[in-house]
């Protein structure tokens, strides 16, 4: 019962602590991203704000404002403007072409600019990474003074990108997580036989918990109740550090029995028992418990 239990209870811990770092990673991805973006965002607001800027500079216009940049869909912004302007499509190209620039997920748009009154196209264009794939058309022709405002739809593929990146990069911090808990959940896999059979090999020691008994260089020993199950707890968690309080609740308090100095006394015992095996030891962690060191 106490073997199951313990094993239990040290696969559950583990467990925990794996789950909590899969968690807590997931957050930090994902916290991450949405901070990404909405810097990325914001950013390119501020950038296409400026374009407004430069586009009224060239229309002879350094006094009315460019009103705030409207989000009309999930990847299409809307600049407007207080008041009427005119434009020469070569420099509203040019303008927006060198600051987008500015923005690495801004690869690839389209700006439509619109009539206010009825929404009509009154001139567009289609830029590209590619500079080959570019559309336009009448660069030359200055057009007439109007209300307008200028559309930009940029392609759908930048935040997407910025999300799979973070999430490729977090596949290895994961990979070596899964590693970690699988090589630390390892050891007590080994002992599944040694938990039906009650016998557990440490180092050249045989260990019979189910008859009380220490094999030695075929030299019997045996061990008391207490005793056994104090090793019992140790021969489950070899080079782990076992708390005191673990112990003294497993053992006696479980019992219904609290003792204080009795553990040191049990401890000792298994010591002088096991101290014919130079490469097996029972350490103190000092402000913390004791430790069965099995040297290789």
């Amino acid at each position: 019962m106490l073997n199951s239990r313990n094993l239990l209870s040290g696969k559950g811990k583990y467990l925990f602590g794996f789950m909590l770092l899969l968690f807590i990673t997931v957050i930090c991805a994902a916290s991450s991203v949405t901070d990404g973006n909405d810097f990325d965002i914001a950013r390119k607001e501020v950038l296409l704000r400026r374009i407004g800027h430069e586009i009224l500079l060239q229309s002879g216009d350094s006094t009315s404002r460019v009103l705030p940049v409207k989000k009309i869909a999930e990847n299409e912004y809307q600049i407007r403007f207080e008041n009427d302007l005119t434009f020469q499509p070569e420099s509203l190209v040019n303008t927006t072409r060198r600051l987008l620039a500015q923005d690495p997920l801004a690869g690839d748009y389209i700006v439509n600019v619109l009539n206010s009154g009825n929404s009509s196209v009154a001139y567009g264009y289609a830029i590209s990474k590619n500079k080959k794939d570019d559309i336009m058309a009448c660069l030359g022709r200055v057009q007439p003074r109007a209300h307008y405002m200028i559309n930009i739809k940029f392609k759908s593929t930048g935040i997407n990108t910025t999300k799979n990146k973070y999430l490729l990069g977090s596949l290895p911090f994961l990979a070596f997580v899964g590693f970690i808990f699988l090589r630390s959940v390892k050891p007590r896999r080994a002992l599944t036989h040694g938990e039906n059979t009650g016998m557990y090999t440490l180092g050249s020691v045989l260990f019979d918990a189910k008859n009380r008994k220490l094999t030695i260089n075929g030299k019997a020993i045996d061990l008391t109740g207490t005793e056994t199950r104090v090793l019992l707890i140790f021969a489950l968690s070899p080079n782990e550090t076992i708390e005191r309080s673990r112990l003294q609740k497993e053992i006696w308090e479980d019992e219904g029995v609290i003792v204080g100095r009795s553990l040191d006394m049990f401890i000792s015992k298994l010591r002088k028992k096991l101290e014919f095996d130079p490469n097996i030891k029972i350490a103190v962690i000092r402000g913390k418990g004791y430790k069965l060191e099995i040297r290789a």
